[in-house]
């Protein structure tokens, strides 16, 4: 027999497994730039691509940030991979810290810029994707009320890769070993090893 549970009624355990459920998880590294040029780099675990053609990768915040508020006032953000040497930094950036404070600085990291959209992207990563918003929705639950979560979709219109990942035509996932969050307040890993599964014919 299933432990079950509903939502809305309580968990039952020492902690929510609902992260740990939905997991792994890539991490969207997310550079913006204000109206004001004020920079800002911040993580975020709900994260993932929703479209290929064209590609779009979207974020959701749980409050009212800095890179929401900056996406939402400029039109743009920008994707920063990360990888398991970039983890220190990353966590650094994800401190709440004053809008006026670059978490760049903050984290001893290299900016690049970019060719379309004017935040800048994180230098050290091996993959970086410019974005144009497409939509900001505000969710709401099943009865309608809003949940203080918002989802930012962008559309993918540049995309900068460190030659070094990219093998016989491939990007090199494995090589690039990107960081994933997983359950708990602490947890992540790191993709290190793949293996091949063929879709049936």
């Amino acid at each position: 027999m299933t432990h079950f549970y509903e939502p809305a009624q309580g968990h039952g355990l020492a902690h929510d497994p609902f992260k740990a459920i939905i997991a792994p998880r890539p991490i969207g590294w997310i550079s913006t730039i204000s109206a004001g040029g004020v920079v800002n780099l911040a993580p975020y675990s709900f994260f993932n691509a929703f479209s290929s053609r064209p590609p779009i990768i979207g974020f959701s915040s749980e409050k009212l940030g800095d890179s929401l508020a900056n996406a939402r006032e400029t039109g743009e953000f920008v994707f920063n991979l990360v990888t398991e040497d970039l983890a220190q930094a990353m966590n650094a950036t994800s401190a709440s810290v004053p809008p006026e404070i670059d978490e760049f600085e903050l984290a001893g990291l290299e900016r690049a810029p970019c060719r379309l959209v004017r935040a800048p992207r994180v230098a050290a990563s091996p993959a970086s994707l410019e974005c144009r918003v497409l939509q900001v929705i505000d969710l709401t639950d099943l009865d309608g009320a809003p949940t203080g979560s918002h989802l930012v979709l962008g559309q993918v219109v540049g995309v900068h890769i460190d030659p070094v990942y990219i093998v016989e035509g491939r990007f090199d996932t494995a090589g690039a070993r990107p960081l994933a969050r997983c359950g708990y307040l602490a947890d992540y890993a790191v993709v290190s090893e793949l293996f091949k599964l063929r879709r049936p014919a």
